[in-house]
């Protein structure tokens, strides 16, 4: 992947970047994960990941035979992610995380008859099938709004964000500790007129401030 380049404003993000790229993550730049959810920072899904890694980690088995999705179910099963009807976000978080571990029933023709069959978003099984990415600066309109709130650090896998991390690092007379300046904006950014479609999705949040090696994390 890119090398993040270094600036000084930067310097609390650096550690966490390095040591998710050392740990198999994929940086992504701002223009990068931008161009995978097709330029539209009202969308938190890479579509463009989950488009290529969905086929290769569903394989239908029936009757000795293994066949692939057909595109038809493929573009089904991201509509099915995308498309969960938002209804506050504690429950619309609960029922994606049951579509994230159960998978969505699909039906597809196969060998002359028509089945049921799980189309999984994680292989939860082999782990390392599975595509990891860290996008920073991750921009998200907030709701009704073309303004956007910009988390630090959002980690995908297979395309969706699972993970978001603030960092911070401590302003030079400030009162508040970095740690929970970073939770604070967690908390700012997941109201109703923030951005919570993102928080919809994700499963940790962390508040971390690397240079006073202090770190919390949470649920959403």
């Amino acid at each position: 992947g890119i090398t993040p380049p270094l600036d000084e404003d930067r310097a609390s993000k650096l550690q966490a970047l390095h040591l998710l790229q050392q740990a198999g993550y994929t940086y992504l730049t701002p223009v990068e994960a931008d161009a995978l959810r097709g330029n539209r920072r009202s969308e938190v899904l890479l579509f463009g990941v989950l488009e290529d890694v969905l086929p290769h980690i569903n394989i239908i088995h029936y009757r000795g035979e293994e066949t692939p999705f057909s595109g038809g179910n493929i573009a089904a099963g991201i509509a099915a992610l995308r498309d969960v009807l938002y209804d506050g976000l504690v429950r619309t978080n609960e029922k994606i995380y049951d579509l994230l571990m159960l998978g969505k029933e699909l039906q597809q023709s196969v060998l002359g008859d028509t089945k049921s069959f799980n189309l999984q978003y994680i292989d939860w099984e082999q782990p390392e099938r599975n595509v990891f990415h860290v996008a920073e600066e991750f921009s998200v309109e907030r709701t009704n709004s073309r303004e956007c709130y910009t988390p630090d650090l959002v980690l995908f896998v297979n395309g969706i964000p699972l993970a978001v991390i603030e960092c911070k690092r401590a302003v030079l007379g400030g009162q508040t500790q970095p740690v929970d300046q970073a939770i604070s904006q967690h908390l700012r950014n997941q109201k109703d007129d923030g951005i919570p479609l993102l928080f919809a999705y994700t499963q940790l949040l962390l508040a971390v401030a690397p240079a006073e090696n202090q770190a919390k994390y949470g649920t959403t």
